[in-house]
Protein backbone atom coordinates (compact mmCIF):
# COMPACT_ATOMS: atom_id res chain seq x y z
CA UNK A 1 0.00 0.00 0.00
CA UNK A 2 2.80 2.55 0.87
CA UNK A 3 4.48 1.53 -2.39
CA UNK A 4 1.95 2.47 -3.90
CA UNK A 5 1.15 5.25 -2.32
CA UNK A 6 4.71 6.61 -3.18
CA UNK A 7 4.03 5.99 -6.68
CA UNK A 8 1.24 7.99 -6.64
CA UNK A 9 2.90 10.96 -4.97
CA UNK A 10 5.59 10.77 -7.62
CA UNK A 11 3.61 10.62 -10.49
CA UNK A 12 1.62 13.58 -9.39
CA UNK A 13 5.23 15.51 -8.98
CA UNK A 14 6.29 14.83 -12.62
CA UNK A 15 2.17 15.88 -13.99
CA UNK A 16 2.80 18.89 -11.93
CA UNK A 17 6.24 19.18 -13.05
CA UNK A 18 5.02 19.02 -16.70
CA UNK A 19 2.29 21.21 -16.29
CA UNK A 20 4.72 23.30 -15.01
CA UNK A 21 7.19 23.23 -17.93
CA UNK A 22 4.63 23.72 -20.16
CA UNK A 23 3.30 26.79 -18.18
CA UNK A 24 6.70 28.37 -18.94
CA UNK A 25 6.37 27.67 -22.08
CA UNK A 26 3.51 30.09 -22.92
CA UNK A 27 3.34 33.91 -22.44
CA UNK A 28 0.13 35.23 -21.57
CA UNK A 29 -1.21 38.97 -22.37
CA UNK A 30 -3.69 40.37 -20.33
CA UNK A 31 -5.46 43.45 -22.99
CA UNK A 32 -7.61 45.03 -21.44
CA UNK A 33 -9.69 47.49 -24.11
CA UNK A 34 -13.09 48.84 -24.16
CA UNK A 35 -15.05 46.61 -26.39
CA UNK A 36 -18.37 47.42 -26.01
CA UNK A 37 -20.23 50.93 -24.99
CA UNK A 38 -19.41 53.96 -26.61
CA UNK A 39 -15.78 53.86 -27.01
CA UNK A 40 -16.12 50.43 -28.04
CA UNK A 41 -14.59 50.82 -31.93
CA UNK A 42 -11.41 52.01 -29.73
CA UNK A 43 -11.01 48.02 -28.39
CA UNK A 44 -11.98 46.59 -31.73
CA UNK A 45 -9.10 48.17 -33.63
CA UNK A 46 -6.72 48.03 -31.41
CA UNK A 47 -7.54 44.31 -30.68
CA UNK A 48 -7.40 43.83 -34.26
CA UNK A 49 -4.30 45.40 -35.03
CA UNK A 50 -2.18 43.08 -32.04
CA UNK A 51 -4.32 39.82 -33.90
CA UNK A 52 -2.72 41.07 -37.02
CA UNK A 53 0.76 41.44 -36.17
CA UNK A 54 0.51 37.89 -34.84
CA UNK A 55 -1.13 36.73 -37.98
CA UNK A 56 1.88 37.98 -40.30
CA UNK A 57 4.31 36.99 -37.87
CA UNK A 58 3.34 34.00 -36.26
CA UNK A 59 2.31 33.00 -32.32
CA UNK A 60 5.36 32.06 -31.04
CA UNK A 61 8.54 34.05 -29.95
CA UNK A 62 11.65 32.77 -28.96
CA UNK A 63 10.14 29.27 -28.16
CA UNK A 64 7.31 30.75 -26.24
CA UNK A 65 3.87 30.72 -27.16
CA UNK A 66 2.00 34.26 -27.18
CA UNK A 67 -1.42 34.07 -26.00
CA UNK A 68 -4.24 36.80 -25.73
CA UNK A 69 -6.51 37.55 -23.38
CA UNK A 70 -8.86 40.15 -23.99
CA UNK A 71 -11.22 41.61 -21.22
CA UNK A 72 -13.63 44.22 -22.10
CA UNK A 73 -13.58 47.41 -20.17
CA UNK A 74 -16.51 49.24 -21.40
CA UNK A 75 -14.70 52.52 -21.55
CA UNK A 76 -14.65 55.51 -19.34
CA UNK A 77 -14.90 53.14 -16.12
CA UNK A 78 -11.20 53.39 -14.08
CA UNK A 79 -12.25 51.34 -11.37
CA UNK A 80 -13.72 48.21 -13.51
CA UNK A 81 -10.25 48.76 -15.45
CA UNK A 82 -8.04 48.51 -12.32
CA UNK A 83 -10.40 44.96 -11.05
CA UNK A 84 -9.69 43.77 -14.65
CA UNK A 85 -5.91 44.40 -13.92
CA UNK A 86 -6.18 42.71 -10.62
CA UNK A 87 -7.72 39.58 -11.76
CA UNK A 88 -5.82 39.00 -14.91
CA UNK A 89 -2.63 39.70 -12.35
CA UNK A 90 -3.70 37.60 -9.70
CA UNK A 91 -6.18 34.79 -11.14
CA UNK A 92 -5.42 34.77 -14.44
CA UNK A 93 -1.58 34.78 -13.97
CA UNK A 94 -0.57 36.91 -17.24
CA UNK A 95 3.37 37.86 -17.89
CA UNK A 96 2.16 41.64 -19.50
CA UNK A 97 -0.80 43.33 -19.02
CA UNK A 98 -1.51 45.54 -22.42
CA UNK A 99 -4.30 48.15 -24.10
CA UNK A 100 -5.63 50.67 -22.84
CA UNK A 101 -7.63 52.92 -24.61
CA UNK A 102 -8.53 55.42 -22.39
CA UNK A 103 -6.75 57.31 -19.74
CA UNK A 104 -8.63 57.48 -17.01
CA UNK A 105 -8.22 53.37 -16.77
CA UNK A 106 -4.53 53.37 -17.52
CA UNK A 107 -4.24 56.26 -14.65
CA UNK A 108 -6.02 53.47 -12.56
CA UNK A 109 -4.07 50.40 -13.16
CA UNK A 110 -0.28 51.90 -13.22
CA UNK A 111 -0.10 51.56 -9.50
CA UNK A 112 -0.46 47.64 -10.41
CA UNK A 113 1.78 47.07 -12.77
CA UNK A 114 4.40 48.15 -9.94
CA UNK A 115 2.88 46.31 -6.61
CA UNK A 116 2.23 43.05 -9.58
CA UNK A 117 5.64 43.63 -11.18
CA UNK A 118 4.64 43.17 -14.77
CA UNK A 119 5.34 45.10 -17.97
CA UNK A 120 2.48 47.66 -18.84
CA UNK A 121 2.21 48.14 -22.47
CA UNK A 122 -0.04 51.19 -23.26
CA UNK A 123 -1.68 51.12 -26.95
CA UNK A 124 -3.86 54.09 -26.66
CA UNK A 125 -4.31 56.04 -23.91
CA UNK A 126 -2.14 59.41 -24.17
CA UNK A 127 -2.20 61.57 -21.45
CA UNK A 128 1.81 62.51 -20.76
CA UNK A 129 1.84 61.85 -17.43
CA UNK A 130 1.26 57.91 -17.80
CA UNK A 131 4.63 56.41 -18.14
CA UNK A 132 5.83 58.28 -14.82
CA UNK A 133 3.36 56.99 -12.88
CA UNK A 134 4.94 53.13 -12.80
CA UNK A 135 8.33 52.27 -13.84
CA UNK A 136 6.74 49.37 -15.96
CA UNK A 137 5.16 51.45 -18.12
CA UNK A 138 5.88 51.54 -21.97
CA UNK A 139 4.10 53.06 -24.47
CA UNK A 140 3.46 52.77 -28.42
CA UNK A 141 0.80 55.27 -28.85
CA UNK A 142 1.42 58.93 -28.59
CA UNK A 143 1.01 61.62 -26.60
CA UNK A 144 -1.66 64.17 -26.74
CA UNK A 145 1.11 67.41 -26.59
CA UNK A 146 3.25 65.66 -29.23
CA UNK A 147 0.41 66.13 -31.33
CA UNK A 148 -0.28 69.33 -30.00
CA UNK A 149 2.73 71.32 -29.91
CA UNK A 150 3.53 70.89 -33.80
CA UNK A 151 -0.02 71.78 -34.60
CA UNK A 152 0.39 74.95 -32.71
CA UNK A 153 3.45 75.56 -34.57
CA UNK A 154 2.43 75.16 -38.05
CA UNK A 155 -0.37 76.86 -37.71
CA UNK A 156 1.51 79.81 -36.32
CA UNK A 157 4.07 79.41 -39.19
CA UNK A 158 0.91 79.64 -41.84
CA UNK A 159 -0.77 82.84 -41.23
CA UNK A 160 -3.43 81.96 -38.39
CA UNK A 161 -2.93 84.27 -35.67
CA UNK A 162 -5.59 83.85 -33.86
CA UNK A 163 -7.43 80.68 -32.56
CA UNK A 164 -10.32 79.89 -30.31
CA UNK A 165 -9.51 76.41 -28.30
CA UNK A 166 -12.09 73.94 -27.82
CA UNK A 167 -11.54 70.55 -25.97
CA UNK A 168 -13.23 67.47 -24.11
CA UNK A 169 -12.70 67.81 -20.20
CA UNK A 170 -10.57 65.30 -19.07
CA UNK A 171 -6.72 65.04 -18.92
CA UNK A 172 -6.07 64.09 -22.82
CA UNK A 173 -8.01 67.67 -23.60
CA UNK A 174 -6.41 69.45 -20.96
CA UNK A 175 -2.81 67.97 -22.00
CA UNK A 176 -4.14 68.95 -25.31
CA UNK A 177 -5.04 72.67 -24.93
CA UNK A 178 -1.93 73.18 -22.56
CA UNK A 179 0.62 72.33 -25.23
CA UNK A 180 -1.07 74.01 -27.84
CA UNK A 181 -1.54 77.05 -26.31
CA UNK A 182 1.57 76.99 -24.90
CA UNK A 183 3.47 76.96 -28.40
CA UNK A 184 1.11 78.88 -29.85
CA UNK A 185 1.94 81.62 -27.70
CA UNK A 186 5.44 81.01 -27.78
CA UNK A 187 5.54 81.67 -31.30
CA UNK A 188 3.84 85.48 -30.34
CA UNK A 189 0.39 84.31 -31.81
CA UNK A 190 -2.66 85.05 -29.58
CA UNK A 191 -5.57 82.32 -28.34
CA UNK A 192 -8.77 84.33 -28.08
CA UNK A 193 -10.70 82.54 -26.19
CA UNK A 194 -11.17 78.84 -24.76
CA UNK A 195 -13.84 76.37 -23.62
CA UNK A 196 -13.26 72.73 -21.78
CA UNK A 197 -16.88 70.63 -22.90
CA UNK A 198 -17.79 68.02 -20.58
CA UNK A 199 -16.45 64.88 -22.27
CA UNK A 200 -19.57 63.29 -23.04
CA UNK A 201 -21.39 65.74 -24.33
CA UNK A 202 -22.95 65.98 -27.53
CA UNK A 203 -24.20 68.94 -28.13
CA UNK A 204 -22.07 71.81 -29.33
CA UNK A 205 -24.55 74.81 -30.27
CA UNK A 206 -24.03 76.94 -27.59
CA UNK A 207 -20.39 76.37 -27.54
CA UNK A 208 -20.03 76.89 -31.51
CA UNK A 209 -22.32 80.23 -30.96
CA UNK A 210 -19.79 81.55 -28.83
CA UNK A 211 -17.00 80.58 -31.76
CA UNK A 212 -18.48 82.42 -34.10
CA UNK A 213 -18.99 85.57 -32.00
CA UNK A 214 -15.35 85.38 -31.53
CA UNK A 215 -14.11 85.59 -34.95
CA UNK A 216 -11.11 83.26 -34.82
CA UNK A 217 -9.29 82.97 -37.94
CA UNK A 218 -8.46 79.48 -36.49
CA UNK A 219 -10.03 76.72 -33.74
CA UNK A 220 -8.16 74.44 -32.19
CA UNK A 221 -10.09 71.07 -31.05
CA UNK A 222 -9.91 67.79 -29.60
CA UNK A 223 -12.58 65.88 -28.85
CA UNK A 224 -12.58 61.65 -28.15
CA UNK A 225 -13.01 60.16 -31.92
CA UNK A 226 -16.89 59.10 -32.38
CA UNK A 227 -20.32 60.67 -31.92
CA UNK A 228 -18.82 63.78 -30.07
CA UNK A 229 -16.56 64.66 -33.28
CA UNK A 230 -19.83 63.69 -35.79
CA UNK A 231 -21.85 65.99 -33.85
CA UNK A 232 -19.49 69.01 -33.56
CA UNK A 233 -18.77 68.74 -37.01
CA UNK A 234 -22.57 68.70 -38.35
CA UNK A 235 -23.17 71.73 -35.56
CA UNK A 236 -19.95 73.65 -37.29
CA UNK A 237 -21.60 73.59 -40.58
CA UNK A 238 -25.16 74.43 -39.97
CA UNK A 239 -24.54 77.64 -37.91
CA UNK A 240 -21.94 78.53 -41.75
CA UNK A 241 -18.70 78.59 -39.81
CA UNK A 242 -16.95 76.23 -42.85
CA UNK A 243 -18.12 79.20 -45.17
CA UNK A 244 -16.55 81.67 -43.19
CA UNK A 245 -12.74 80.73 -44.01
CA UNK A 246 -12.38 79.82 -40.60
CA UNK A 247 -9.25 77.06 -40.18
CA UNK A 248 -10.21 74.20 -38.20
CA UNK A 249 -7.22 72.31 -36.56
CA UNK A 250 -6.70 69.13 -34.81
CA UNK A 251 -4.68 66.07 -33.52
CA UNK A 252 -5.76 63.53 -35.86
CA UNK A 253 -9.02 62.22 -33.48
CA UNK A 254 -10.54 64.82 -35.13
CA UNK A 255 -10.72 63.06 -38.53
CA UNK A 256 -10.02 59.19 -37.47
CA UNK A 257 -9.64 56.97 -40.21
CA UNK A 258 -12.16 54.92 -38.90
CA UNK A 259 -14.42 57.68 -38.49
CA UNK A 260 -13.81 59.89 -41.43
CA UNK A 261 -16.62 58.71 -43.93
CA UNK A 262 -19.32 59.48 -41.00
CA UNK A 263 -17.62 63.09 -40.92
CA UNK A 264 -18.67 63.50 -44.71
CA UNK A 265 -17.92 66.48 -46.61
CA UNK A 266 -17.70 68.75 -43.56
CA UNK A 267 -14.38 68.06 -43.20
CA UNK A 268 -12.70 68.47 -46.26
CA UNK A 269 -9.84 71.15 -45.48
CA UNK A 270 -9.65 70.42 -42.28
CA UNK A 271 -6.05 70.33 -40.85
CA UNK A 272 -4.62 67.75 -37.75
CA UNK A 273 -1.78 66.59 -36.90
CA UNK A 274 -1.00 63.40 -36.16
CA UNK A 275 1.36 60.15 -36.60
CA UNK A 276 -0.70 57.62 -38.76
CA UNK A 277 -2.93 58.45 -41.58
CA UNK A 278 -4.65 55.14 -43.57
CA UNK A 279 -2.94 57.01 -46.70
CA UNK A 280 0.44 57.11 -45.53
CA UNK A 281 3.04 56.47 -48.38
CA UNK A 282 5.07 53.72 -47.58
CA UNK A 283 5.09 50.13 -48.50
CA UNK A 284 4.54 48.53 -45.39
CA UNK A 285 2.12 50.69 -44.45
CA UNK A 286 0.14 49.95 -48.28
CA UNK A 287 0.69 46.48 -46.57
CA UNK A 288 -0.60 46.96 -43.58
CA UNK A 289 -3.57 48.26 -44.61
CA UNK A 290 -4.49 45.89 -47.45
CA UNK A 291 -4.02 42.91 -44.96
CA UNK A 292 -6.59 44.89 -42.66
CA UNK A 293 -9.01 45.02 -45.17
CA UNK A 294 -8.61 41.70 -46.60
CA UNK A 295 -8.90 40.23 -42.83
CA UNK A 296 -11.95 42.38 -41.31
CA UNK A 297 -13.82 43.60 -45.00
CA UNK A 298 -13.49 45.10 -47.76
CA UNK A 299 -15.22 48.56 -45.81
CA UNK A 300 -13.04 48.26 -42.44
CA UNK A 301 -9.82 51.03 -42.86
CA UNK A 302 -7.04 50.35 -40.32
CA UNK A 303 -6.70 53.61 -38.21
CA UNK A 304 -4.25 55.00 -35.36
CA UNK A 305 -5.65 52.47 -32.60
CA UNK A 306 -5.05 49.64 -34.68
CA UNK A 307 -1.39 50.80 -35.78
CA UNK A 308 -0.57 51.17 -32.05
CA UNK A 309 -2.04 47.40 -31.46
CA UNK A 310 0.47 46.17 -34.50
CA UNK A 311 2.65 47.99 -32.64
CA UNK A 312 2.11 47.10 -29.06
CA UNK A 313 2.83 43.61 -30.37
CA UNK A 314 5.97 44.21 -32.38
CA UNK A 315 7.40 45.95 -29.11
CA UNK A 316 6.20 42.61 -27.03
CA UNK A 317 7.79 40.48 -29.54
CA UNK A 318 11.16 42.33 -29.89
CA UNK A 319 11.56 43.08 -26.22
CA UNK A 320 10.98 38.72 -25.74
CA UNK A 321 13.52 38.01 -28.17
CA UNK A 322 16.05 39.83 -26.29
CA UNK A 323 15.61 38.46 -23.21
CA UNK A 324 15.19 34.92 -24.90
CA UNK A 325 11.50 34.60 -23.98
CA UNK A 326 12.12 36.25 -20.41
CA UNK A 327 8.75 38.74 -19.38
CA UNK A 328 10.79 39.11 -15.77
CA UNK A 329 9.47 42.95 -15.77
CA UNK A 330 13.10 44.48 -14.84
CA UNK A 331 14.60 42.34 -18.25
CA UNK A 332 11.16 43.19 -19.94
CA UNK A 333 11.50 46.83 -19.75
CA UNK A 334 15.01 47.11 -20.18
CA UNK A 335 14.90 45.29 -23.48
CA UNK A 336 12.11 47.51 -24.16
CA UNK A 337 14.48 50.92 -23.93
CA UNK A 338 15.91 51.90 -27.18
CA UNK A 339 14.21 49.50 -29.31
CA UNK A 340 13.48 51.08 -32.70
CA UNK A 341 11.34 49.62 -35.57
CA UNK A 342 9.38 50.04 -38.67
CA UNK A 343 5.97 50.69 -38.12
CA UNK A 344 2.93 51.30 -40.96
CA UNK A 345 3.36 54.93 -39.46
CA UNK A 346 6.78 55.08 -40.29
CA UNK A 347 9.96 54.53 -38.22
CA UNK A 348 9.68 54.32 -34.20
CA UNK A 349 11.41 54.43 -31.42
CA UNK A 350 10.99 54.07 -27.18
CA UNK A 351 12.34 56.81 -25.20
CA UNK A 352 14.82 55.07 -23.14
CA UNK A 353 14.35 57.66 -20.33
CA UNK A 354 10.82 58.44 -20.46
CA UNK A 355 9.69 54.99 -21.52
CA UNK A 356 7.48 56.91 -24.45
CA UNK A 357 7.12 56.99 -28.09
CA UNK A 358 9.28 58.97 -30.47
CA UNK A 359 7.95 59.61 -33.81
CA UNK A 360 6.80 61.72 -36.64
CA UNK A 361 4.20 64.12 -36.38
CA UNK A 362 2.59 64.42 -39.99
CA UNK A 363 0.12 67.53 -40.84
CA UNK A 364 -2.61 66.17 -42.77
CA UNK A 365 -5.30 67.91 -44.75
CA UNK A 366 -8.61 65.98 -45.63
CA UNK A 367 -9.34 65.36 -48.94
CA UNK A 368 -11.62 63.42 -51.11
CA UNK A 369 -9.90 60.96 -53.30
CA UNK A 370 -11.67 58.92 -55.45
CA UNK A 371 -15.02 59.99 -53.90
CA UNK A 372 -13.76 58.38 -50.36
CA UNK A 373 -12.35 60.79 -48.02
CA UNK A 374 -8.51 60.43 -46.87
CA UNK A 375 -6.38 62.37 -44.32
CA UNK A 376 -3.34 63.42 -46.36
CA UNK A 377 -0.33 64.01 -45.08
CA UNK A 378 1.64 67.26 -46.60
CA UNK A 379 4.46 68.72 -43.89
CA UNK A 380 5.69 66.42 -40.78
CA UNK A 381 7.84 67.22 -37.59
CA UNK A 382 10.48 64.67 -37.44
CA UNK A 383 11.35 62.40 -34.05
CA UNK A 384 9.20 64.29 -31.69
CA UNK A 385 9.25 63.34 -28.44
CA UNK A 386 6.69 63.74 -25.54
CA UNK A 387 7.19 67.75 -24.50
CA UNK A 388 4.95 66.86 -22.10
CA UNK A 389 7.72 65.66 -20.07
Amino acid sequence: MKRALTSLAVAASLGLAAFSAQAQQTIKIGMILPMSGPFADYGNQISRGAKLYMQRHGDTVAGKKIELVIKDDTGIAPELTKRLAQELIGNEKVDIIAGFGLSPGALATAPLATQGKRPMVVMNAATSSITTKSPNIVRVSHTLPQLSEPMAKWAAQNGIDKVYILVADFAPGIDAETAFKKAYQAAGKQVIGEVRVPVNNLDFGAFVQRIKDAKPNGVFLFLPPGEATINFMKTWTERGLDKQGIKLLGTGDLTDDSLIEALGKPAIGTITAAHYSAAHNSPLNKEYVSAYAKEFGDKSRSNFMSVAGYDGMALIYQALKKTNGDAEVGKFIAAAKGAKWESPRGMIAIDPDTRDIVQTVYIRRTELQNGKLYNVEFDSFADQKDPGK
